[in-house]
């Protein structure tokens, strides 16, 4: 699995989510931290009550390392659900990056850790830790279906879910997709223009 996921790592977002079909985009609103970001691993999901991130704590300590924590905190933007010390905890347990629907803090102090966090916007604001909430079930994340153990793609374009029984399917389109645009890249440097590669004249 990890050499799937080093291979998933290297392709460009675009081509990912045409071998998909264009489906699995979450909501463009969720962004990274640090635009420089990137991330792939498997989905392990969390459904925290919004405003509460108990749920979060909870999904930390069981999340198996090489995972991405992906959180429905049904886009709660009224206060910040992770911060540096969750992040730096995650890194600790070796989970390899978070995607939350809500919001987070500390935004600084985050993308100075290097850990890849995607969300819906940043609020100073704490979180109560009253709700346990679930984790490790089918979620709802940026409006895509989310199951435990789906392939989380993240760059600074979006992010992308794959579902776990296309993962090897979507990655071998995905490069095809690839090596077929290098090819339309040497095309260009010769010369030829992008209507003639693509056989537009006879529309245009």
């Amino acid at each position: 699995m990890s050499d799937i996921i080093e291979r998933y790592n290297r392709l460009p977002l675009g081509n990912i989510c045409d071998a998909n079909d264009r489906r699995g985009s979450m909501d463009p609103a969720i962004k990274p931290v640090d635009p420089t970001s990137r991330v792939a691993g498997p989905a392990y999901t969390v459904r925290c009550h919004p405003g509460d991130n108990l749920a979060i704590h909870k999904a930390i300590a069981e999340a198996p390392a090489g995972s991405v924590l992906v959180i429905d905190a049904g886009g709660f933007t009224g206060g910040g659900h992770i911060g540096e010390i969750m992040c730096f905890a995650c890194m600790q347990r070796g989970i390899k990056g978070l995607v939350i629907d809500g919001t987070c803090r500390d935004a600084d102090d985050i993308q100075a850790l290097g850990f890849p966090v995607f969300t819906r916007g940043f609020n100073p604001n704490g979180t109560v830790k009253e709700t346990v909430g679930v984790t490790d079930v089918p979620i709802l994340c940026g409006g895509v279906r989310v199951c435990p153990g789906d392939l989380i793609v993240g760059s600074r374009d979006g992010v992308a879910v794959v579902e776990q029984e296309k993962i090897g399917e979507i990655l071998a389109k995905a490069e095809a997709i690839a090596a077929k645009e290098d090819r339309v890249v040497e095309e260009l440097k010769q010369g030829r223009t992008t209507a003639e590669i693509y056989q537009f004249e006879k529309i245009l």
